[in-house]
């Protein structure tokens, strides 16, 4: 996975509400109108939430009548954690800087 996709996924969830909406839909899919209660904000707020979600690429949207259901997108949050375990290693700037005095190397006592 490219970082900088990852980054936005990650930007995504960096918000509780996100994180707990994602948390529910591991148990079901879910409405927009069956978070309002849950969250106590409005179904716009709601709205905007999922549609970021949504946007990352973290969730799924579903049409069953008038209702618009959102699912986990389970594949792409297991490669997200895959993504975060396998970061880049940057240990060759680090000996760069190092050679350069650019590291501040600090003792605790």
């Amino acid at each position: 996975m490219d970082i900088v996709k990852l980054a936005e996924m990650l930007k995504a969830l960096a918000d509780p509400t996100r994180l707990k909406m994602l948390a529910i839909l591991q148990h079901r899919d879910c409405c927009v109108c069956e978070f309002v209660p849950v969250f106590k904000i409005s179904q716009p707020a709601v709205s905007k939430h999922l549609s970021r979600l949504k946007t990352a690429g973290l969730v799924k949207e579903s049409r069953k009548g008038q209702w618009v259901f959102y699912s986990l997108n389970r594949e792409v949050l297991e490669q997200v954690g895959l993504a975060l375990r396998q970061l880049p290693d940057m240990s060759d700037e680090l000996k760069e800087l190092e050679k350069q005095g650019l590291l501040v190397n600090v003792c605790c006592e």
